[in-house]
């Protein structure tokens, strides 16, 4: 009876160890999938992240981030997405101050850029060129940085990547249809 009880206990000891060895080796084995050293990190300076929008928010970023850059302007103005930009605001003329509405046709350039030709305008009930009305907007406007008004070409030319945006996050507009509310942006987002 002694020996029984000597060969069992030598038995569980033989399969404790036995297991012991067989769970180190699968430890010690290398995996199948693909080792950590040989990962690789992504390749540039920044994350790219897509993002698709409507006119409604973008209404609300715009006119907050033009309160925030223009908040020692002299003249106040406003954006509103429709079908078309539309700027509002007013313009200084001898004592006093005109309505000024101007309408513009957006378009995303291929580089991210985005192009604002100009439609229509209306200030009070005068007509004057669009080249002078831009002109004026130029020098009595505080616009944001990368914000380029060309008057000659009656067009306003938005340097998305200039903008300034908190953690130096980059904005490139991919597509800007306002009558598809179809409006969608790339960001980037600095990694270094």
């Amino acid at each position: 009876m002694k020996n029984k009880w000597k060969i069992g206990f030598l038995v569980l000891i033989g399969i404790n160890l036995l297991s012991a060895i067989i769970i180190i080796s699968l430890i010690m084995y290398p995996s199948a999938d693909k080792e950590i050293s040989k990962w690789k990190a992504p390749v540039g300076d920044h994350v790219t992240f897509h993002v698709k929008s409507n006119k409604a928010d973008l209404n609300k970023l715009i006119n907050h981030y033009l309160k925030q850059e223009a908040a020692d302007s002299p003249i106040a103005y406003r954006v509103l997405l429709g079908d078309e930009v539309e700027l509002y605001g007013t313009l200084p003329f001898f004592s006093e101050q005109l309505n000024m509405k101007l309408t513009f046709e957006p378009e995303a350039l291929k580089n991210g850029d985005l192009v604002l030709k100009q439609k229509t305008m209306s200030i009070g009930s005068l007509n004057l060129p669009i080249s002078y009305v831009l002109n004026i907007i130029s020098e009595n406007y505080k616009l944001p940085k990368g914000v380029h008004i060309k008057p000659n070409e009656k067009l306003i030319y938005v340097n998305m990547q200039q903008l300034k945006l908190k953690s130096d996050i980059k904005i490139k507009a991919n597509k800007f249809d306002l009558k598809k509310d179809d409006i969608s942006f790339t960001l980037l987002v600095p990694v270094k």
